[in-house]
């Protein structure tokens, strides 16, 4: 049975709370760290909670098929496993990331996409575990994250009904109802009439759990939908420019609507309140001026 509070850092996640905000840098850095280090800052002055990162070992993440695609890249052309490889970080950037969170005051993660990256992650102290919507299926790796104690955090774009319903058995079998889903559609970006938002209160009514949005649109209005319709966690994309080269850098969102965006959320979630009939104090006032009985 899924949990309906879960602690994630310093941060209580639970039905109508204001969203938990992940900006997902993911390798929008193109295997540089202090595009990454600029991303951080951003997120930090925007308010978001969380930066999250992408990793993988290439020779296991990739499929088969797209290792020897030659790709044209900034840094000449070369098979599409070389470009992984070329904009992948390692154990001295992730250093850099876990010291520059602490100093900064914000923490961050990173979807681990194959069992290596899993356990290369385990050694941070890091919030949660996010499985992103291209490893639903890989059961071994989404048993282990339940198992570590980490909070789990599971897209499930790209998927089948059928599909999440066993993902969520896997995550209910191996550990003790830590688990959130998001709702997302993996295109990049995602046309707005396919983005189905109502699948939020799908999700949270099948498996009666904890549900938030991961949006790839290329604007912000649907991710306040999201917000309205109850999702607990937002994640979207963030870049420095959508003009860098990469394939994530349109869908996501610049500096200036990083701010824009958190501040409309908790905007929207301040309006929202709680549900029950009362007299605010402004309310009152105009009562004692407008009504004769």
């Amino acid at each position: 049975m899924a949990n309906k509070e879960i602690k994630i850092g310093n941060e209580v996640i639970k039905e109508n709370c204001r969203p938990y905000m992940i900006a997902e840098i993911g390798i929008n850095h193109n295997g540089d760290i202090e595009i990454a280090k600029k991303l951080m800052d951003a997120a930090n002055a925007a308010g978001w909670h969380n930066v999250k990162f992408q990793k993988r070992n290439p020779e296991l993440a990739v499929p088969e098929a797209q290792k020897s695609v030659m790709r044209e890249t900034p840094w000449g052309t070369m098979t599409y496993l070389e470009y992984k490889y070329r904009v992948e970080f390692e154990k001295e950037q992730y250093d850099i990331i876990d010291a520059y969170c602490k100093e900064k005051g914000i923490t961050w993660s990173a979807s681990p996409w194959d069992m290596p990256s899993l356990e290369f992650l385990l050694q941070y102290d890091i919030p949660y575990i996010k499985v992103a919507s291209a490893s639903n299926g890989r059961d071994e790796m989404i048993a282990e994250a339940a198992k570590s104690g980490k909070p789990v955090i599971l897209s499930t774009g790209m998927t089948t009904m059928e599909e999440i319903d066993h993902a969520v058995e896997v995550l209910e079998k191996n550990g003790k109802g830590d688990y959130i889903l998001l709702h997302t559609n993996s295109a990049y970006p995602a046309p707005v009439q396919d983005l189905n938002l109502r699948m939020i209160e799908t999700l949270r009514k099948r498996f009666d759990c904890l549900v938030g949005y991961s949006g790839h649109e290329a604007n912000m209005e649907p991710t306040i939908a999201a917000a309205v319709l109850g999702a607990c966690v937002i994640e979207r994309h963030v870049t420095l420019s959508h003009e860098m080269w990469g394939s994530d850098q349109k869908a996501s969102l610049e500096v200036h609507a990083m701010d824009m965006l958190n501040k409309r959320i908790t905007s929207v979630y301040q309006a929202l309140g709680t549900g029950e009939k009362y007299m605010s104090e402004s309310e009152a006032a105009q009562r004692k001026k407008l009504r004769t009985v």
